[in-house]
């Protein structure tokens, strides 16, 4: 069963940058990996996520050009880099797999099997 584990949150500046590591065990490529995050008092919201076939990827409007999903060759850690942040950004990051099967827009957290932790992101102005 995949374990997946978050890193990387912190602190940052608008107008900064911050990268997120999800490192999963017992993974394998046959997963759809995505990135999903919660606010206080908001829904979780889908915000990217990542084929490992060939590498398609997806995005939310709110992040389509700030942020980049990617994966290690080894296809066990999915990264989000996070750029030109803004205080709207500000919530915790999570991790999620779901079957290949289906990958792609729109990032349905129903359509996640398995989750991290997660990691907070805060954006000070």
């Amino acid at each position: 069963q995949v374990q997946l584990v978050e890193s990387g949150g912190g602190s940052v500046q608008a107008g900064g940058s911050r990268r997120l590591s999800c490192t999963a065990s017992g993974y394998n490529s046959g997963y759809c990996m995505g990135w999903f995050r919660q606010a206080p008092g908001k829904e979780r919201e889908g915000v990217a996520a990542i084929s490992p076939t060939y590498g398609v990827q997806f995005y939310a409007d709110s992040v389509e050009g700030r942020f980049t999903i990617s994966l290690d060759n080894a296809k066990t850690t999915v990264y989000l880099q996070m750029d030109s942040l803004t205080p709207d950004d500000t919530a915790t990051y999570i991790c999620a797999a779901r079957d290949i099967r289906g990958c792609g827009y729109p990032i349905t957290p129903g359509d996640y099997v398995t989750w991290g932790r997660g990691t907070q992101v805060t954006v000070s102005s």
